[in-house]
């Protein structure tokens, strides 16, 4: 497989690069960001973009691929709506629907999150809600991935301060939640190879709760 991931750099980008670069049939990755990842491996190459709601001036590097793992997202604290969609809608549709014309088979994969509803009460849970409709209208081969508590494995690491010093204060807490509610509980390393088994065989549902990334 050849493997596109947006925000690579981020916590969960972090994760599905790593287990990525492992996975013995994935032959080629393609990190699009707005920095350099700092990884260096054979299979990884790199582009950079400045507008992730015009890709087209590297629409080239798109092509060929076979699945598109989108990791790129932001917290909602301190957003108005505008804001948030323009990063949680715009930008991972611009990507769909420019990677659907370059190559229709891919299998697209959006980050979202437990709890998104498109008819949700939350401003984050409505945008990213449709954003999922897009993806799934968009793709035959596309999925909404709700990862719900995410454990940083492998050195991974949030971006967002807040998200740092909450993962920081529950880590102690982090076996004793994965036995006594599994359901809710995933890793970065968990969620990277559950996008790579959606990649190569699928998964039975569209939108894929934190249980069944398990």
């Amino acid at each position: 497989m050849k493997v596109i991931i947006f925000g690579a750099t981020g916590m969960v980008g972090q994760g599905a690069l790593r287990e990525s670069l492992l996975a013995a049939d994935v032959e080629q990755v393609l990190a699009v960001g707005r920095r350099p990842t700092g990884v260096r491996h054979p299979k990884l190459r790199e582009v950079t973009t400045a507008d992730f709601a015009d890709l087209t001036p590297i629409e080239d590097d798109l092509r060929g691929y076979d699945a598109c793992f989108y990791c790129l997202g932001v917290s909602s604290v301190g957003l108005s709506e505008a804001e948030y969609t323009r990063i949680s809608y715009d930008y991972p549709v611009a990507a769909a629907h420019l990677l659907a014309r370059l190559n229709p088979e891919t299998t697209f994969l959006y980050v979202s999150g437990a709890g998104t509803n498109p008819d949700g009460r939350a401003m984050w849970a409505r945008v990213k809600g449709r954003t999922e409709v897009e993806v799934i209208k968009t793709f035959p081969n596309g999925y909404a991935m709700r990862p719900a508590f995410i454990q940083p494995t492998h050195g991974a690491t949030s971006r967002t301060g807040l998200y740092r010093a909450l993962y920081t204060a529950t880590a102690p807490l982090m076996p004793l939640l994965g036995r006594l509610v599994p359901r809710y509980v995933t890793s970065t390393d968990r969620l990277g190879r559950a996008m790579l088994r959606a990649a190569r065989t699928g998964f039975p549902t569209h939108v894929v709760e934190n249980a069944d990334l398990r």
